[in-house]
């Protein structure tokens, strides 16, 4: 995935990622050849591999590009964390999540980050600790998903976010990704008010900036928009 995520990174032609699986469930946790080998690792082949783990997730995150997870199934552990990474989230009605780390003797260490972000300290204990399995319903109520559709209308759900994120300029949505993540819980002060002015004085000079401008005041559409 760490490749898969680094690739989508530089390619340019490359306007949306959606992550989603080939099977019938989205990902049921870690790889158990996997789990046999860390049995035996020690603390620092232990805390690399973590590292590796940790360094992917945040890859996801910070995609320079929007990134939809397509949830066609079961979510547990690690998966969790990897839906909660992305921007939006999309799932059909029957499919059911879990963080069941603690189950298993251990803590969801590298995808807490990323979890809490997406549905709160809170709910995070909650669901962590009991490691109770959840519905769909339910994490589109702690806003773990972003909408909840039938089977036959998640590809129609997926398509409609994609149509939406291939309409808006590219740079634009890289720098409002960072733009959510600069502000989010910031204290609305002088330095804050200066990052966001330089924010967007600099997107409003930039070429994208530019092209957009006048595509709006000529009626006409932007060149990100003729493909």
């Amino acid at each position: 995935l760490m490749d898969a995520f680094v690739m989508a990174h530089r390619d340019k032609t490359a306007r949306v990622v959606v992550l989603t699986a080939s099977s019938t469930s989205f990902c049921a946790g870690a790889d158990l050849k996997w789990m046999k080998k860390m049995v035996d690792y020690d603390y620092e082949t232990n805390h690399k591999d973590a590292m590796q783990l940790a360094l992917m997730l945040n890859q996801l995150y910070t995609l320079n590009k929007p990134t939809i997870a397509r949830v066609n199934g079961a979510a547990f552990g690690g998966a969790v964390g990897l839906i909660s990474c992305c921007d939006v989230a999309v799932s059909t009605k029957l499919s059911k999540f879990c963080l069941s780390e603690v189950l298993l003797g251990l803590a969801p260490a590298t995808i807490a980050p990323y979890v809490i972000k997406a549905i709160g300290a809170r709910n995070a204990k909650r669901y962590m600790l009991s490691a109770e399995v959840f519905s769909a319903r339910r994490a589109r109520r702690i806003g773990l998903l972003s909408e909840v559709v039938s089977e036959e209308d998640l590809d129609q759900t997926v398509t409609m976010f994609i149509q939406k994120f291939r309409a808006a300029s590219p740079q634009a949505l890289a720098m409002t990704k960072q733009l959510v993540d600069m502000c989010d819980g910031q204290n609305i002060d002088a330095t804050l008010m200066q990052k966001t002015a330089a924010t967007i004085a600099t997107i409003r000079v930039s070429e994208e900036g530019q092209e957009g401008l006048n595509a709006f005041f000529t009626k006409r559409k932007a060149n990100w928009q003729q493909d």
